[in-house]
């Protein structure tokens, strides 16, 4: 793959990292014994192999002299697949269920670790337990090299569908072109154009944010509490029946029913911990793909966002959800390019210097602007299995911003949606009951949508 320029918004994911603040995301994945299963060294052998296939996985990120404070994706070429995939052997469980509850503590460690900056920045872990009994596999992927969507597309080659698909010739992947920010003489007129009309949307994105910012935020307490540096994370799983079940008796969309239901299950948080409700509701920042279907895996991350108040004040579920469609309907109206929430836009707009030396202050920002991440991963509909074991659950699993405690990520795949949750360890200890609440609140929506339909 020839060497290319981090685009503005990868630049910036790269350069918001620090030691306590680690920006990549991860994915946790299940999968049942299967008949083709050879054992853990295969499937070790196996990871390796395929990872080593992808060639973005074989990138790292250097400094370049032009443009100042940029810097490129180039191979590496001293690229050992064995420094990023790895084996952990977990205490042999008496059930299948001991062995997922402790391979998701050991992911919560291993994603506390930043990841080694001057290698190609992703890692893999086979987690294990007994020979023949279930395994997990978790994969962390810095920001930088992907956003959620690109994240799948790039990780989606260790699962045998899609390797066997690229073996035979089948999707290959496009070449990508390096790229430059000197254009030549011939583009000048229309670049400069294109910076200005850049420069009027950041202006407008630019005010739209100072607007929505809170200089003093009073917030859930949890969920504004002081980095500690630790990560503990928690998985819920939610049928995917009665989320539609809720949308076609009430509308809105599916993600509508999600948003609420989170809503929902940090209210009954709140209350479990006997914690007041906070005077404004918290804000979620609920990213948005601007990735245009077919678009070559180095075109960077294209993302933006939506802000949304999430109204655990309301004590009503179906009150609730009519909030959450109403907000959503109204951002949906503005587009992703508009509005608060569209800071990936204003980070799209500013030159690499501005990243590198404003991260730190930007960093601290996102405090200011939402209390919690929630977002949506989209994962290929079709069944999907490693060494002919069947992946059985698959948990996304968000980075934490500075100033943030708790993440939340949720994918659809086998006609269930899967959350993973994110916290600092320290600040939310009890992530485990907010992960039961949400099934919870989706069940308490039932209940609503089927007493509105009689």
């Amino acid at each position: 793959m020839s060497s290319e320029l981090l685009a503005p918004l990868d630049l910036a994911f790269w350069h918001l990292e620090s030691a306590g603040h680690p920006m990549h995301l991860g994915a946790l994945a299940f999968f049942a014994p299967g008949p083709g299963s050879r054992g853990d060294e295969h499937t070790l052998e196996l990871l390796a192999e395929r990872a080593a296939a992808i060639p973005r996985l074989r990138m790292r990120v250097r400094d370049v002299l032009l443009p100042v404070g940029g810097a490129a994706w180039a191979a590496a070429k001293d690229f050992d697949v064995r420094r990023h995939v790895r084996h952990v052997r977990l205490p042999d469980g008496d059930s299948d269920g001991h062995f997922a509850a402790e391979a998701t503590a050991i992911a919560g460690e291993l994603m506390e670790q930043p990841l080694e900056r001057g290698l190609p920045p992703w890692e893999m872990y086979l987690l294990t337990a007994r020979p023949g009994g279930p395994f997990a596999v978790l994969v962390k992927l810095h920001h930088a090299l992907a956003d959620g969507m690109r994240a799948v597309a790039i990780g989606a080659g260790i699962f045998d569908e899609i390797a066997d698909a690229r073996a035979v010739g089948v999707r290959r992947a496009r070449a990508v072109p390096p790229r430059s920010w000197l254009a030549g003489p011939w583009r000048a007129a229309g670049f400069a154009r294109g910076r200005i009309e850049e420069l009027g949307r950041a202006v407008g994105v630019g005010a739209s944010v100072v607007r929505a910012s809170r200089f003093d935020p009073r917030g859930v307490p949890a969920l504004c509490a002081g980095s500690s540096g630790t990560r503990r994370l928690s998985t819920a799983v939610l049928d995917l029946a009665g989320v539609r079940q809720v949308r076609r008796a009430v509308g809105g969309t599916g993600n509508d029913v999600l948003l609420a239901t989170v809503a929902g299950a940090l209210r009954r948080w709140m209350v479990d911990r006997d914690e007041p409700l906070p005077a404004a509701d918290p804000r979620a920042l609920v990213p948005v793909s601007r990735r245009r279907p077919g678009s070559p895996p180095g075109s960077g991350n294209k993302l933006s966002a939506y802000l949304l108040a999430l109204p655990v004040s309301d004590p009503d579920p179906r009150s609730r959800l009519d909030a959450v469609r109403t907000a959503m309907d109204r951002n949906k109206a503005a587009g992703p390019s508009r509005g608060a929430g569209a800071l990936a836009v204003l980070a799209d707009q500013l030159p690499p210097l501005a990243h590198r030396f404003g991260a730190p202050l930007a960093g601290g920002a996102a405090r200011m602007l939402f209390d919690v991440l929630v977002t949506s991963v989209p994962l290929p509909r079709s069944a999907l299995s490693l060494g002919g074991c069947p992946l059985r659950e698959i948990y996304p699993m968000a980075p934490l911003a500075r100033g943030q405690s708790l993440a939340i990520a949720m994918s659809t795949y086998g006609g269930q949606v899967h959350v993973g949750l994110v916290a600092d360890g320290k600040a939310v200890p009890d992530l485990d009951r907010l992960a039961h609440g949400l099934s919870e609140e989706l069940d308490a929506l039932l209940a609503a949508a089927s007493t509105d339909s009689r």
